[in-house]
């Protein structure tokens, strides 16, 4: 059984992923909007991914006879401007999704909750990938600034090959 400290932040970070799927769909719809549709792609998997991760959190606590409490979900931006700035929010975000992870991963500590430990140690490792992956993108429109278009296409081009 999980205790409650521990179900409430469970149920946070659940609220952050849910926040997190619609804030990368909200960026997806905004890129196909500027026919950056490579963007979008990764975007929109990106969209696929958070909402996995909430759905993990979701069947852990029910798996431990916590009770799955759904909270309110902001809107998201619908305006985040050139490539190179959403993807340096998106990795902005990712940031702030670790030190989200560090703090239930905390409180899962302080509660001496070792099953809960090891279950966050996917998710520890999981943000690892995903601000690597959010840098990499970054660094490469950081690299071609805003000179060159054809670079910009290109990257596009690229990302829309992600599976």
């Amino acid at each position: 059984m999980v205790n409650p400290k521990l179900q409430d932040a469970i149920n946070s970070q659940i609220q952050a992923e849910f926040y997190s799927a619609y804030l990368y769909l909200s960026m997806s719809a905004y890129c196909e909007s500027q026919n950056f549709t490579g963007f979008a792609h990764w975007l929109k998997l990106q969209y696929q991914e958070e909402t996995e991760h909430a759905l993990k959190l979701i069947g852990y606590l029910q798996e431990r006879g916590g009770t799955v409490e759904l909270k309110k979900i902001d809107a998201p931006p619908a305006e985040f401007g050139s490539p190179l700035q959403v993807f340096e929010q998106t990795l902005a975000h990712e940031q702030h999704v670790t030190s989200l992870i560090h703090q239930l991963y905390e409180t899962a500590a302080a509660e001496k909750d070792y099953a809960a430990q090891i279950f966050l140690q996917w998710f520890i490792t999981e943000q690892v990938e995903e601000e690597a992956s959010a840098t990499a993108v970054v660094e490469r429109l950081r690299i071609i600034g805003d000179k060159s278009p054809g670079s910009i296409l290109y990257i596009d081009k690229e990302l829309g090959k992600r599976v």
